[in-house]
């Protein structure tokens, strides 16, 4: 309990010192967000603000994780291979998001390049997993067996890389709000703690290896997360670009097949299956009819356009996330009582 406090602490204040710290040498050096011409009007104000604010998020997390080892821990496998797919994909971001400010467009990495990037990471992730650790090669819920398809390790690799593309990407579209890509991330970070703590807890239920270690992950995340909310909240100082959002998502889907509750991620982080949902949908719809299903995708930017104050959708959207993390555990929760029950 200790090493989950101290990291998240630390990485809370690394985090909330670090933007800082970023708001002040972008500004000086003049480097802020390009917008794009597609978005509500509301959105041209943002253009010039600081970005690669996610470099605090993931710096602060690394420092947390680490250092909270320091204190009686000891460093783990899946730990480390988490913790460096996060660094990874906040590189992927970091490169794109260093290619806008530099071209003074919002065109950064093209979407070959990108795509190539993420699922490097994801692979790598994926491959050292299976070969370096004891992970389930199982399809799970709540539990490594439950409901246990067993996929094989090529299965699970492949099942792993799609898990991580689809979130990371999934997080990027939500990042499109003051607040809202990191506060709906402490919701769910908040979540994966538990999970980790839970299953470290309980090993004769869940089997997880590594399971403290992956919720000092988590408890990282939580708190560099919220020391970069503190600045990136309504009226935003700093944005977090792709090399926080990116690192978000991989972070979040690493947790979850670490942690062996890959389709719970479905539930707990419902926000950002809704965000990439209505761009698909709204996609889709117009293919096949030339008609669109929302004022504008993703989901956010059509209730801005229906007249709602940003903070309003925020906050809504942040209740959403946090309703989603507490149907989450109480799924997860349920089903531990049912399995203690059994004889």
């Amino acid at each position: 309990m200790t090493r989950l406090l101290i990291a998240a602490a630390l990485a809370l204040l690394t985090s909330l010192l670090g933007t800082r710290l970023l708001i002040v040498l972008l500004r000086r050096a003049a480097i802020g967000q390009p917008i794009h011409e597609d978005v509500p009007e509301g959105h041209i104000t943002k253009a010039g603000i600081p970005t690669m604010g996610g470099l605090a998020i993931v710096g602060g997390a690394v420092i947390g994780y680490v250092v909270s080892d320091l204190f009686g821990g000891i460093y783990t496998r899946s730990g480390i291979i988490v913790m460096l797919a996060i660094i990874g994909a906040g590189l992927v971001g970091l490169l794109d998001d260093w290619l806008k400010v530099s071209r003074e467009r919002n065109l950064g990495l093209n979407k070959r390049a990108k795509t190539f990037g993420l699922l490097a990471v994801a692979i790598g992730f994926s491959l050292a997993m299976v070969n370096l650790t004891d992970v389930h090669t199982m399809v799970s819920f709540t539990r490594f067996d439950h409901p246990g398809w067993d996929l094989g390790e090529a299965g699970w690799v492949l099942w792993a890389v799609l898990l991580i593309y689809a979130t990371s990407n999934s997080v990027n579209l939500t990042d499109g709000l003051d607040g809202l890509a990191a506060g709906s991330g402490v919701f769910a970070f908040a979540a994966f703690l538990v999970v980790g703590f839970w299953s470290f807890r309980h090993p004769d239920i869940y089997q997880t290896n590594h399971a403290l270690d992956l919720a000092i992950v988590a408890a990282a995340m939580l708190g560099a997360c919220a020391g970069y909310l503190w600045w990136n909240a309504a009226p935003a100082q700093i944005i977090m670009g792709d090399t926080g959002s990116l690192a978000i998502g991989t972070a979040l889907a690493a947790l979850a097949l670490g942690l062996n509750v890959q389709l719970l991620l479905v539930i707990v982080g419902a926000i950002y299956v809704a965000e990439a949902s209505s761009v698909i949908i709204q996609v889709g719809f117009f293919k096949l009819t030339g008609k669109r299903v929302f004022r504008m995708a993703p989901i956010h930017h059509h209730f801005e356009l229906k007249g709602w104050p940003d903070t309003w959708v925020i906050i809504r959207f942040w209740m959403f996330a946090g309703f989603s993390v507490a149907l989450g555990l109480g799924i997860f929760y349920r089903d531990f009582t049912v399995v203690e029950l059994l004889p």
